[in-house]
């Protein structure tokens, strides 16, 4: 793969933008001026640009972070085509998680020094070399835990731990339905599942991923490609399954919805479906909308199931609450039960490249971005 040639920086910084600050303006170190990814308009993998940003000094309550590493997510895909309603509009800097060390302190910060190796969460604005962000929104690395590592942690294994145990309450000798399986929230919700005694994972993803699936603990890889995976769930398991993750939307939510065996429960956390191409699909958003699962009070009732939502990008408020996942993570982390699996480590040069990774689902695990190149462009992780 290639990288492709970095964009000139811009005649001027990209307006700021809601959460983490967009360093700008004021001196001292590091330099003046500092490199970011910015999403310039809606549409194609050329919309998103490395440009020049100015720095400044942290706020009071906040904490200014050299990056190391960043995660690249499903929703930042979405919202390049403008599909993802919690990033503001262009110009802006996307970007919901890195990891970095703090290198300077806004007034009235007690609890984190000047050198602390931070992982950080924000709604956007974190694909930047600097950042400056609330001292809320850190969270202490792990000892022996990579920046990389620490990049890939926060939205994937949030998202799978919130919704395989605080909806859906998954307990031992139960079955569970993860799709996108191989890619970065269903490679943490594999893991989390085998925290659980004797669950039964089943997993779509495409032909290739299967032996990796069945290598790291997914009982009943489906090719959803060349097989109807309901079809084959109800061949091995008649009753269906207790859990399901559905991050696709559209028709799959009903069919998700059916799957479910008695006081089962179907999660819905994304709308994949609408990601087709590079650009905005109009058709595919039409057919996913058309298609969109609706139930009433009275059929769930009668159905003895259970539906929840979650979108992490409207629980940055909840801070206590995301704190303590966070801290049950760590905690799993540091007794190796989870760790992240990185796909590949881009250069915030080749974001287009690490982006087509991603959206044509070559991916096994977490794909990263990185300011400064890696000594191989990109490497292939070995975890």
């Amino acid at each position: 793969m290639s990288a492709e040639p970095a964009p000139a920086p811009a005649p001027a910084a990209p307006e700021p933008v809601p959460g983490p600050e967009p360093p700008a303006g004021g001196g001292g170190e590091p330099p003046a001026e500092h490199r970011a990814l910015v999403l310039t308009g809606f549409g194609g993998y050329d919309k998103v640009k490395v440009q020049a940003r100015r720095c400044a000094e942290p706020r009071p309550g906040e904490v200014s972070v050299t990056v190391r590493a960043c995660g690249l997510n499903f929703a930042d895909l979405m919202a390049r085509q403008g599909l993802y309603d919690r990033l503001p509009p262009p110009p802006v800097c996307p970007g919901m998680e890195c990891a970095g060390t703090v290198r300077a302190l806004g007034d009235g910060v007690r609890d984190r020094q000047v050198g602390d190796k931070v992982m950080v969460l924000a709604r956007s604005g974190l694909w930047q070399e600097v950042v400056n962000v609330p001292a809320s929104h850190t969270f202490p690395m792990p000892e022996g835990m990579s920046f990389e590592e620490a990049a890939a942690l926060l939205v994937n294994y949030i998202t799978a731990y919130m919704i395989l145990f605080d909806f859906g309450n998954l307990r031992p000798n139960q079955s569970v339905l993860i799709h996108m399986a191989a890619g970065g929230v269903g490679t943490a919700a594999i893991q989390l599942c085998k925290t659980v005694e004797n669950v039964t994972i089943f997993g779509t993803a495409s032909a290739s991923k299967h032996e990796t699936l069945k290598e790291s603990g997914v009982a009943h890889p489906i090719d959803y490609r060349t097989m109807d995976y309901a079809e084959e769930i109800r061949k091995i398991s008649p009753k269906g399954v207790d859990i399901v993750l559905d991050p696709l939307g559209g028709s799959d939510t009903s069919k998700a919805f059916n799957l479910l065996k008695p006081m089962g429960k179907l999660i819905t956390y994304g709308v994949a479906n609408l990601l087709t191409g590079q650009k905005k699909n109009l058709m595919a958003m039409a057919k996913t909308w058309w298609n969109q699962f609706s139930i009433t009070a009275l059929q769930l009732l009668h159905q003895n199931k259970a539906v929840c939502g979650y979108h992490l990008g409207y629980m940055h408020e909840e801070v206590e609450l995301l704190r303590s996942v966070v801290a049950k993570l760590v905690n799993l982390y540091s007794q190796g039960k989870i760790k992240p699996k990185i796909d590949s480590v881009w250069p915030f040069d080749q974001v287009a490249e690490a982006m087509k990774q991603m959206q044509e689902k070559k991916n096994v695990g977490k794909v990263i971005l990185v300011p400064e190149a890696p000594k191989e462009e990109p490497k292939k992780a070995e975890n």
